[in-house]
């Protein structure tokens, strides 16, 4: 199970006025612990005023840069964010998890093949970390990247990614979609859409050519850029999502009626964490997460919306009702696998395990 680390911030550059590139050092023998995977993600955790926050954020650099990058794009309100674009200090040490997440594909130097991506504003993050990996470690591989962003002032990574076109020449394209500047081609002006997606294969994006496609950003946009790439022959396997921020509530609302009568005093919850097994009385109102951290258990989570995987566990007796899940796999689903954040205990007795 995931524990938290400290980090050292060794460096801080902005990108753009309101996002900057944060630098980390593991400290304490940790170094292992944050081995990444391109396009992978840390957890933090700060307190503000005497509430725990976390965060996740996803790393920028490539593997062969040997070092540990996060983006972090400030957000209206957004008490971490504000606090790392404004107040954090070289010197700083910061919690931090190892690095999570599967938003990306298994490399191979000797394979030929045609990568693009779909970014919406910060989305770029993982996405960077994705080409700069992936163009280094396939000598034959090519990338394409559409970019979307309200005006010039507001690309991340602007300057790395021209830098990236003259090292990769021939063989990485950037399409920049901005929604607001006017542009030469009409075609890269506005939002990308699924109608929007269909113009670009046609003349700008050979889309038989390509053997896995990622997306990251804002849901809407996602959804309608993945139904147009599978209108255009790709499967499921081949497009690989990163959902940074969900339309959906954290939680959705729960079911008119209850397919246990009279569960609420009767259910046993045991959840299994660090080997050690704990019984409690559950609340059917209440989240598996929400339950086990209320008997004092150090559960993991991150983004409780059910994005993340942090949280995820297995459930070995019983039955829950999972409300959203934009994390984990069919094929985990069918093992028993969970977001606990977004399950709620349905039977008598439900027993989940973090450990496996």
């Amino acid at each position: 199970m995931p524990r938290f680390h400290e980090l050292e911030v060794t460096g801080l550059r902005k990108t753009i006025r309101d996002a900057v590139v944060v630098t980390l050092k593991p400290v304490n023998g940790a170094a292992s612990e944050f081995d990444f995977t391109q396009g992978q993600y840390l957890t933090f955790r700060r307190d503000f005023d005497g509430e725990e926050i976390r965060r996740s954020y996803s790393i920028c650099a490539g593997k062969g840069e040997g070092i540990l990058q996060v983006g972090i794009k400030r957000v209206d309100g957004g008490a971490f964010s504000t606090w790392a674009n404004e107040e954090l200090a070289i010197g700083a040490r910061i919690e931090a998890m190892p690095p999570m997440g599967r938003f990306f594909t298994p490399l191979d130097a000797s394979t030929e093949k045609s990568y693009l991506a779909f970014a919406g504003g910060s989305g770029i993050t993982p996405v960077l970390s994705l080409i700069k990996t992936t163009l280094e470690a396939e000598p034959k591989a090519e990338f394409t990247l559409v970019y979307a962003n309200k005006g010039i002032s507001t690309i991340m990574f602007r300057e790395e990614l021209e830098d990236l076109k003259n090292i990769y020449m021939g063989r990485f394209n950037v399409i920049h979609i901005l929604e607001q500047d006017a542009q030469d081609i009409e075609l890269f002006s506005g939002l990308v859409t699924e109608e929007k997606c269909a113009k670009l294969f046609e003349s700008w994006i050979d889309i038989k050519s390509v053997d896995t496609a990622f997306i990251c950003g804002p849901e809407p946009m996602m959804l309608g850029i993945a139904k147009a790439l599978k209108e255009h022959g790709l499967e499921d396997e081949q497009i690989k999502f990163e959902l940074f921020a969900s339309a959906q509530q954290g939680r959705l609302a729960k079911p008119a009626a209850s397919r246990v009568a009279g569960a609420a005093a009767q259910i046993k919850l045991s959840v299994t964490l660090d080997g050690a097994t704990q019984t409690m009385d559950a609340d059917p109102d209440s989240s598996i997460l929400d339950l086990a951290r209320a008997g004092n258990l150090d559960a993991p989570y991150a983004c409780k919306a059910g994005v993340c995987s942090t949280c995820r566990c297995r459930v070995i007796e019983g039955e829950v009702d999972m409300r959203a899940n934009h994390a984990l796999e069919d094929y985990e689903v069918e093992k028993g696998y969970i977001l606990s954040c977004q399950s709620f205990p349905v039977s008598a007795v439900v027993k989940v395990d973090y450990d496996q």
